[in-house]
């Protein structure tokens, strides 16, 4: 095997959306930092089978002004 090829493999914090912490080996980063998720298994849809709508930029509303004519509902 070559040497030093490969990245470091060592131990991060990850804090997810609710606050609950926990450790885990990653070669993300450096050892010791923490990553602070923006979505997880406890807010996505995948996991929760709740759809939440971002709306970054207003693009949502931008699309419903646009296509308000074409007998599309909106809440």
């Amino acid at each position: 095997m070559k040497k030093d090829i490969h990245p470091n493999y060592h131990t991060i914090n990850v804090v997810m959306t609710d606050g609950t912490k926990f450790e885990t080996r990653s070669t993300m980063g450096k050892e010791g930092e923490t990553i602070h998720l923006d979505i997880d298994p406890k807010t996505h849809p995948a996991w929760t089978g709740v759809h939440r709508l971002v709306d970054s930029g207003g693009q949502v509303a931008k699309f419903n002004k646009r296509f308000k004519d074409m007998g599309i509902k909106t809440k």
